[in-house]
């Protein structure tokens, strides 16, 4: 389990200090301003993840959102990592609160996925496969990716605990508790049923 006690309150600090300075660069935004696209935000859902990004038409640079808003994530937790667990735990904290809330932004970040991901790769590659298996297993049948997105985290912990990592397990919990309250419009979407599918034009 967690053992923040065990170590000097300075590295972790410092830790979740690095870690949300690394969650919180804003790749959508840099990516689509150096491309002379423009604020992402003041397109679609004014998002600066690679949902939004993708609505730029450019699908190269949605992808590298992606890959950046992740691995920034994963670059967190690593670097802590070297420390300890515990250190890399915290720093996986603190990039996905960056990303959710960059102070550069006025607090107003991106919904977590992505970040969601790279956090998870670094601390259990299997738990990040058994994500993919239930994103993929309900976006194909259900054909909404909010949907298996939100599902998928919720799932997460259980399985971390399953897989024997209990202190990864609780950190999920909380980060799939901040991606649930981020995609409140989703939610909202999905239960009026307003909510688009993947696929779908117009």
């Amino acid at each position: 389990m967690i053992a923040l006690d065990a170590l000097p309150w300075p590295l972790l600090l410092g830790s979740l200090a690095g870690g949300y300075l690394l969650g919180s660069i804003p790749f959508g935004l840099i990516l689509t301003r150096f491309a002379g696209l423009g604020d992402v935000r003041a397109i679609g859902s004014g998002n600066i993840g690679a949902t939004n990004v993708l609505r730029t038409g450019r699908k190269g640079l949605a992808v590298a959102t992606l890959l950046g808003d992740a691995l920034k994530g994963t670059l967190a937790v690593v670097i802590a990592g070297r420390f300890g667990t515990e250190t890399a735990l915290v720093a996986g904290l603190g990039a996905f609160l960056g990303h959710l809330f960059p102070v550069w932004l006025g607090f107003k970040g991106g919904k977590g996925v992505a970040t969601f991901l790279g956090v998870l790769l670094a601390l259990s590659p299997p738990g990040l496969l058994a994500f993919a298996a239930i994103w993929l297993g309900l976006a194909f049948t259900l054909k909404y990716s909010s949907l298996a997105a939100l599902a998928a985290s919720a799932l997460t912990p259980l399985v971390l605990w399953a897989l024997g990592q209990p202190s990864v397990a609780i950190l999920f919990l909380l980060l799939a508790a901040l991606l649930w309250w981020k995609h409140a419009p989703n939610i909202r979407r999905l239960i009026d049923g307003t909510e688009g599918r993947i696929g779908q034009k117009g």
